[in-house]
């Protein structure tokens, strides 16, 4: 037996309207699928009896979006957008340039209303999935924690870049395999600054094209993980 309260209780009652004998699927964003019919559907919550509970695998690669935050609703549009192509992991920068740089209490704010609509993406989307969000972290204190990646991507504007296909490409050839957790920098309007592209080299990042024109920070975010999910679900061969 299942209950949805508060905010789930609502969504089931107001939007999907739900009622007694209705079939319902609930999402756990842990990897688990139940299909279930509805009990009871009062005011403040919904009973269900589950009928059948499917475990359903990750992805086989694991995308992390390093992103320099933008403005809130670019950010929000981020996280959505994000949680549809399959991100793992969405940790927002704070860099020199980004015009948002939130207390910490606006923050936790920010971080809660973040992860609701990371909630709402799965279930539109139908991923069993939740994407683990973070809160707002300075660039320096990321590249401190030295987290275990197989491959570090950074979208850049200028200097040497490669085709993010080319890099997969390589990276098949000298493992035998392909990635199985890759971390993408995005910067803010403007690019990181050349001492943060410097040190997000020194991490290990390597520069990546993201085409001709120059895209905003938002659009950038979602071209990056479009093109990395596409490659690792259908490769070309080396």
């Amino acid at each position: 037996m299942l209950t949805l309260t508060e905010r789930e209780a609502h969504h089931g009652l107001r939007v999907l309207r739900l009622q007694r004998g209705d079939a319902a699927t609930v999402l756990d964003g842990a990897g688990h699928e139940y299909e279930c019919e509805v009990s009871e559907a009062t005011r403040g919550q919904v009973l269900l009896t589950v009928r059948h509970k499917h475990a359903r695998p990750p992805l086989p690669h694991r995308l992390t979006l390093l992103q320099a935050l933008p403005k809130t609703k670019a950010f929000e549009f981020i996280v959505q957008k994000a949680t549809e192509l399959g991100a793992s992991r969405i940790v927002p920068l704070l860099t020199e340039r980004v015009v948002s740089q939130p207390e910490a209490t606006a923050a936790a704010h920010k971080l809660d209303k973040w992860r609701w609509i990371a909630i709402d993406s799965i279930k539109q989307c139908g991923s069993a999935w939740l994407p683990a969000i973070e809160a707002p972290m300075p660039l320096a204190t990321l590249l401190s924690r030295n987290d275990s990646c197989d491959l570090r991507l950074v979208g850049a504007l200028h200097g040497e870049r490669r085709h993010p296909r080319q890099i997969l490409a390589e990276y098949r050839r000298v493992h035998e395999r392909p990635p199985q957790s890759i971390g993408i920098f995005v910067g803010p309007e403007g690019d990181f600054t050349p001492a943060e592209m410097e040190a997000i080299e020194q991490s290990g990042a390597r520069r990546i094209t993201l085409g001709p024109q120059v895209l905003r920070s938002d659009t950038a975010a979602i071209y990056c993980l479009s093109v990395l999910s596409y490659e690792l679900q259908f490769p070309h061969s080396p």
